[in-house]
């Protein structure tokens, strides 16, 4: 395949699988709310979508998912009070509520989250002013705060006709960089980022989908080049947008694996070296005979979580692995790993997980995954997901050698929405 027919399938790969429902899903919640605020049950008037889906820099796997409901300007004085946003959110929801009994409705702060079983969508009932602006609700800080999602997407719009609807397309890219490599990290950033990032260039005004290798890299290259802050200004609203984690040492790892694909341009394994640093949603390479075939007649029992769950990296999960012998235990993996340690077989490991930032409830899975010869010729490939036994835990040996790996998965409301992998490089006994 060619640089063009890859990237072109792979933005293919990433558009919105299940739009129509999210439209629908839409509709019926305006519906709801226009009912009880303006008798009418109009599926369109008085909302606009925002976020990523009304950036349209959404992907397919999209778990949150927002809308304005623009409130009669009529009621304005019913609202404002210190308790009006309490009010006016509480009121939101009984109005979806009602119309949708079975259907989990919530108050979160400055939304109403409704939640369906592969995304939520986050309603915000606001009064539009003189400039276009939104009055939005903050229970929090009992008053009335504002946003400006039309100067964010009238920017984001235009900015991409200029640059030959290239901005949002890396949008889409980096979305998908973010979850293959479980870095957290804001929609509104990403986009923030990549506005930016054309902005300061001409290079890429013009370009098609045969420079998109070169864009992937000057754009991770320009991010790991980034001052670290606190904050960015978003494109056309100018409002600050949040820096949760420092993004430049992920994104140097970015930049390091578009330089070894580019380099194997011509080669067959070019797509894999891609498929590295944006997942299995960029395409494999379709060149059968350039496969190469196990001397070993082994059964394949890898499964993958995207082809189970919808996978929208939001929160931080760090996992690392006890190694002991005997009952003593003598490093963790990790540290083995940073210093060279080998590791070698006959030994105990105790895989958890130590850090996780997801909100309760959420399940845990693990997939254990053996690679190389010898798992070949033991058919012992495994890599099914299977349930954690509620101590974030999960008990392995290292029988044999071969670079193996373990992924552990936290979900929330059928959605992945953070994961970790380590390498278990377990080397001969020698």
């Amino acid at each position: 395949m060619t640089v063009a027919e890859m990237f072109s399938e792979f933005i293919s790969n990433l558009r919105i699988s299940n739009a129509e429902t999210i439209s629908l899903r839409y509709g019926e919640i305006t519906a709801a709310i226009n009912k009880c605020f303006r008798d009418t049950e109009s599926k369109t008037a008085n909302r606009l979508q925002v976020g990523s889906f009304g950036r349209n820099t959404a992907i397919d796997g999209v778990s949150d998912l927002d809308m304005l409901y623009i409130m009669p300007a009529s009621s304005w004085s019913d609202y404002n009070d210190e308790n009006g946003p309490e009010r006016i959110l509480n009121k939101t929801r009984e109005a979806i509520r009602n119309r949708y009994p079975s259907t989990e409705v919530r108050v979160d702060r400055c939304v109403v989250a409704v939640s369906y079983a592969d995304f939520d969508i986050e309603v915000q009932p606001v009064f539009e002013q003189d400039d276009m602006s939104y009055k939005y609700p903050d229970t929090y800080d009992k008053y009335w705060k504002i946003t400006m999602p039309r100067e964010e997407m009238d920017a984001i719009d235009n900015m991409d006709s200029n640059k030959n609807e290239s901005l949002r397309n890396l949008c889409r890219m980096v979305r998908a960089w973010k979850n293959k490599q479980n870095f957290a990290i804001g929609g509104l950033l990403i986009d923030t980022l990549a506005y930016n990032f054309f902005k300061q260039t001409q290079e890429y005004d013009k370009i098609s989908y045969s420079c998109y290798d070169l864009l992937s890299r000057d754009f991770f290259k320009y991010l790991s080049n980034e001052p670290k802050q606190d904050y960015y200004h978003a494109p056309g609203s100018n409002q600050r947008v949040k820096v949760k984690q420092a993004f430049q040492d992920v994104a140097d790892d970015a930049y390091k694996l578009c330089l070894e694909a580019i380099n194997v341009e011509k080669q067959k394994n070019v797509n894999e070296k891609w498929k590295k640093l944006y997942g299995r949603s960029f395409p494999a390479n379709t060149d059968t005979s350039s496969s190469i075939v196990s001397r070993y007649n082994f059964k394949n029992t890898e499964e993958f979580i995207e082809d189970s769950y919808c996978v929208d990296i939001k929160y931080n999960l760090k996992i690392n692995c006890d190694v002991s012998q005997n009952g003593f235990r003598e490093h963790t993996l990790r540290e083995m790993l940073r210093n060279f340690i080998p590791l070698l077989a006959k030994k105990e490991l105790l895989f958890r997980v130590v850090k996780i930032d997801v909100p309760f409830p959420y399940q845990i899975k693990w997939k254990v995954l053996n690679r190389g010869e010898e798992a070949e010729r033991r058919n012992n490939i495994r890599g099914q997901i299977v349930d954690d036994d509620g101590q974030q835990e999960k008990t392995e040996k290292t029988n044999f050698k071969g670079d193996h790996e373990v992924e552990c998965y936290a979900i929330k409301g059928n959605v992945v929405v953070a994961r970790d992998r380590i390498l278990v490089p377990i080397k001969n006994n020698e």
